[in-house]
């Protein structure tokens, strides 16, 4: 489904993958985001997989195209394909994040996935990797010959790294989702179940966050909104 510009999809990738996939999720701030910086709208319309984690893209569907969609958020693509590599005993990796927090990573993974064959790197951080930088993460993953790729690195920050590197990445699927790697690590809460399935997750990230997620929203939220009013009188 077409929606401001972007291809949006709400499938599962499902074991054996035929070609290489690359998962990224659009949510109103991204949205917003992309609109100023070229290389993130060009790495998010380059998925193969743009899934809808935010309430605003659902109802800018619902409004736009008049197709009532579900939300897919970044930490439910994130357990479909632990499941899928639990199934057929897969290898997957984690890009970002601290190493205590991947190492958390891993512990939780042996307990839940014991199918699973796990590894973390942990980048440095800084604004912009270098290119021995790139060449370290390249190899880490690559030696390790995973299936499948978590990239947690933050928005667009992730998805900018993963359209550069793609071509030298040896893997099956590349998923970008930030803050999912603290919500499973344990180190940062999601919203009550009660708030993701009423679409207020943003609201709780934004009272957790209040100077920086708080901020944002408040700025990308109505500019989005704006977006998608104009986008429909267009239409009429």
């Amino acid at each position: 489904m077409k929606l401001l510009g972007y291809k949006i999809d709400r499938s599962y990738p499902d074991f054996p993958i035929k070609n290489k996939k690359i998962i990224n999720t659009l949510n109103p701030h991204s949205y917003c985001v992309a609109k100023k910086d070229p290389s993130f709208r060009c790495a998010l319309q380059a998925s193969d997989l743009l899934i809808p984690d935010g309430t605003g893209i659902v109802l800018a569907a619902q409004f736009l195209r008049g197709k009532k969609i579900d939300r897919i958020a970044g930490a439910d693509m994130h357990l479909h394909l632990l499941r899928q590599a639990q199934k057929y005993g897969l290898k997957v990796f984690y890009m970002g994040s601290s190493w205590e927090t991947l190492s958390k990573i891993e512990t939780r993974i042996q307990e839940e996935y014991p199918a699973i064959c796990y590894k973390g790197y942990s980048p440095p951080y800084k604004a912009a990797f270098s290119k021995k930088d790139n060449s370290k993460m390249q190899e880490a993953i690559n030696t390790f010959q995973p299936e499948i790729l978590f990239v947690g690195m933050t928005a667009p920050k992730q998805e900018k790294w993963v359209h550069k590197n793609k071509e030298y990445l040896n893997v099956q699927v590349i998923c970008s989702i930030g803050a999912v790697f603290d919500f499973y690590a344990g180190t940062a809460k999601r919203a009550p179940a009660w708030m993701q399935n009423t679409g207020l997750e943003w609201l709780h990230r934004s009272i957790v966050s209040p100077t920086r997620l708080g901020k944002r929203n408040m700025r990308s939220n109505p500019e989005f909104v704006w977006d998608v009013i104009k986008a429909k009188v267009k239409e009429i």
